[in-house]
């Protein structure tokens, strides 16, 4: 039952696409993450997911559309919708899912984080 500083948390790791735990409650994960240039396309088969810009932007990116959000805006992935974020420039992300969602979803690869550290 401690406060959470965003900014501090943030300043404890640098890499891109590398999600990091700050908090859990009723089987989710409230994660980090910095967004720096184009992640995979990808799909959640049994996870909704809720991205909240903390600083910066990025495009959410969908087959048939993008949409852009700013700091201080957030958006709901809903199960089974491909999507893909994009951030043309560094952008932080608090990010809150189900704790067994992996972070490239359908697509696995060399971005797949398999266990994401706490912070």
């Amino acid at each position: 039952m401690q406060k959470i500083n965003l900014a501090e948390k943030l300043s404890l790791f640098s890499e891109p696409w590398s999600p990091k735990i700050i908090a859990e409650l009723n089987g989710q994960h409230v994660k980090l993450v910095r967004l720096k240039g184009e992640f995979v396309w990808h799909h959640h088969d049994q996870e909704d997911e809720m991205f909240l810009v903390v600083a910066g932007s990025f495009r959410m990116e969908y087959r048939d559309r993008a949409v852009v959000l700013h700091a201080g805006e957030m958006i709901v992935v809903p199960r089974g919708v491909e999507h893909r974020p994009v951030a043309d420039e560094e952008c932080s992300i608090l990010l809150f899912e189900p704790a067994s969602t992996g972070n490239t979803g359908s697509a696995g690869g060399d971005k797949t984080v398999a266990q994401p550290g706490w912070i």
